[in-house]
């Protein structure tokens, strides 16, 4: 029996040592195969940079001949005109002086001649004739210089230049500037530095991925890189994103012509917002739930995936939005006893639980809907309850059955809205100052105020009859919506009579 047990100890052991030899073997295959890729690409690359400087040196070959016959040309141009002028003055020069030659030895043989009959008027005509001859009528000052020196060139500095060529050298490491990013609104803004500044930076790249963890990134992450190229500026503003995760990190990297830089030391940026889904285990059976969007069925014939089902709680303490995002001051507290709603409570509720801070969400609904409404309620809310119509819920209501109205409803009290009915309508509640407001969600215009105290923790609440409706989480407050808040914070709700 020992020596059984002792055998299989060994076996085990040696189990055990195998695994880890055929680990480390894997490990070292794929190292070599790494190792022959690394290879192949070094061959690639180094002949793609051979070739990328030969086309280099080639275009700059390019540029100096065709300077060359530009140059050469307009020393041609100039003295072909030189030419010209001088060889015209020439021509005119010469043809003087042989009128003047002529007239030398016509004034000598006069001279010399001992016939004193028409002397006189031989004399006359000479004098005449040299008065008028083309050689006093002669510049005699050359049209055109010889000199071409202005058309010398220097290249001293353009081959001390061209001497001075090198490879490019990698960028400097950017350093992202946390204190001048701002996270607000569901938008980034990030900003970034160089050591020094650099002229060959041709554009920057931004990588970025949500996590639920704070500083450096680990090794293994549940989300991947986002990759944004192509920045000019030293700085770049995300928008339009959704804060399902606690954080979100970013690093930025420097690009020239050639080559990329490192990357930035990461930072880790707190994107905090209110997220949750849909409970569809307290969803009535008319409604048909999938995360975020329910349909209203009048068949009530909504069946849930057995499996779907079974990784959802009845329980709003449990759900993967409130582990990602839970206030310190939450409570773990189930709502006790909660069945689907049913009758004509055609209502939802949200897996989370706010009951600290400021939340803010927005629905989009059908406004065709017979009905619908949006709010907040307690976990005490009963399952025949229709919200508003009790003292554990708060909504916004849209009656469409005989003539459309918009009204707010607490404990089957009721507040007609005088305003347009939006396509989407923005909730925020401040748990802490008991205030729970609606918006049209595209205006921000406000719509209705509650305020109240709210002794127990609150939940989203939706209703639909004959319509649909999706709802939007992972949205910070917005600042007007904030700033708003802060201005009315003074004054006295007109709507007391309804909390």
């Amino acid at each position: 029996m020992l020596i059984e047990i002792f055998i299989s100890l060994l076996q085990e052991s040696l189990r055990k040592i195998t695994h880890t030899l055929a680990v480390k073997n894997e490990e070292i295959s794929n190292f070599v195969c790494t190792l022959k890729q690394s290879l192949d690409n070094l061959e690639a690359n180094s002949n793609r940079v051979q070739e990328d400087l030969q086309s280099e040196f080639t275009s700059l070959h390019s540029v100096l001949d065709e300077m060359k016959e530009t140059m050469l040309t307009r020393i041609k141009q100039e003295r072909a005109s030189r030419t010209y002028e001088l060889q015209s003055q020439l021509s005119a020069c010469s043809k003087a002086l042989e009128s003047s030659e002529e007239l030398l030895e016509l004034a000598n043989q006069t001279l010399c001649s001992s016939e004193t009959d028409g002397f006189t008027q031989a004399a006359k005509d000479i004098k005449d004739s040299v008065t008028m001859a083309p050689a006093f009528r002669l510049s005699l000052k050359a049209k055109a210089s010889d000199n071409m020196s202005h058309l010398m060139v220097d290249f001293s500095q353009e081959r001390e230049m061209l001497q001075g060529l090198k490879f490019l050298p990698v960028p400097a490491t950017p350093e992202i500037q946390v204190s001048e990013c701002q996270v607000c609104d569901n938008t980034v803004a990030i900003v970034w530095s160089l050591p020094e500044p650099d002229n060959k930076i041709d554009h920057y790249i931004l990588e970025h991925r949500r996590t639920n963890h704070e500083g450096p990134p680990r090794i293994r992450e549940d989300y991947p890189w986002m990759v944004v190229e192509g920045i000019r500026e030293m700085e770049y503003t995300l928008t339009g994103l959704r804060f399902d995760t606690r954080y979100m990190t970013f690093r930025v990297r420097a690009c020239n012509k050639a080559v990329a830089g490192e990357f930035s030391e990461p930072i880790t940026l707190e994107t905090h917002a209110f997220t949750f889904k849909l409970d569809s285990a307290s969803a009535h059976q008319n409604l048909k739930v999938e995360d975020l969007s329910v349909e209203w069925d009048s068949s009530g014939g909504k069946i849930q995936d057995i499996r779907k089902e079974k990784t959802r709680t009845n329980s709003p303490m449990h759900s993967p939005a409130r582990s990602a995002l839970m206030s310190p001051k939450r409570a773990l507290t189930a709502r006790p006893g909660r069945d689907r709603f049913t009758a004509e409570s055609y209502t939802v509720l949200a897996d989370t639980m706010i009951d600290a801070g400021q939340q803010y969400w927005e629905v989009r609904f059908d406004k065709e809907s017979k009905a619908f409404a949006v709010g907040v309620a307690l976990r005490s809310l009963g399952r025949f309850d229709q919200l508003g119509k009790s003292s554990a819920s708060w909504c916004i209501h849209l009656n469409n059955w005989l003539q459309q109205s918009l009204t707010a409803k607490h404990n089957n009290k009721a507040r007609t809205l005088d305003c347009p009915i939006p396509s989407s309508i923005g909730v925020f509640v401040s748990y802490d100052e008991g205030v729970l407001s609606f918006y049209n969600a595209k205006t921000k215009q406000l719509m209705h105020t509650f305020k109240t105290k709210f002794q127990q923790p609150v939940i989203p609440a939706f209703m639909v009859w004959n319509g649909t409706f999706s709802v939007v989480t992972g949205l910070q407050v917005p600042s007007v919506v904030q700033s708003g808040q802060r201005k009315n914070s003074g004054t006295s709700s007109s709507n007391a009579s309804l909390t």
